[in-house]
């Protein structure tokens, strides 16, 4: 018997809606990047991009757990000397984009390569409960139901 290996012909993608009110931020960042890999099927190949495409919206109302949210620390340099900056990840959700705090989750759990590249084109995060992608009729993804612990209430 011979291995199966999918070709990007065999691949069928389908679209995802996440609504991310009060999920716990990395529990929801592993499964949308192993939906976005296509983990989940089957079929799946390591080399071929076999995930569906995800939009996830309410990104404002992700939770964190624990003091996260006054201890956790996002870093960037400028290019300049001494131009380290950070942030806080309580600031970033109190700011103008809420939306980038699941974005660099799942991208960093998501390999860097071009395959990764193309893989997170297909997340679309969204600060707001309104996005514009519903001419392509997503189904619902339930995260809160698959486990208990996804949720956090207070």
């Amino acid at each position: 018997m011979k291995t199966y290996s999918a070709t990007p012909t065999d691949v069928e993608k389908k679209w995802y809606v996440v609504d991310a009110e009060d999920l716990v931020l990395g529990r929801l960042a592993s499964i949308v990047a192993m939906r976005l890999r296509g983990k989940h099927k089957p079929m799946f190949t390591p080399h071929i991009d076999c995930g569906d495409n995800i939009v996830v919206i309410n990104a404002e109302k992700v939770k964190l757990t624990g003091r996260k949210l006054e201890q956790k620390t996002y870093y960037w340099h400028t290019g300049h000397p001494g131009g380290i900056k950070e942030r806080k990840a309580g600031q970033i959700l109190g700011g103008a984009h809420p939306e980038r705090v699941i974005q660099k989750a799942v991208e960093r759990m998501i390999s860097r390569n071009p395959l990764g590249r193309q893989q997170m084109k297909k997340l679309h995060v969204y600060a707001g409960t309104e996005h514009p992608h519903t001419a392509q009729q997503p189904e619902v993804l339930d995260i809160a139901s698959m486990n208990p612990k996804n949720k956090r209430s207070a």
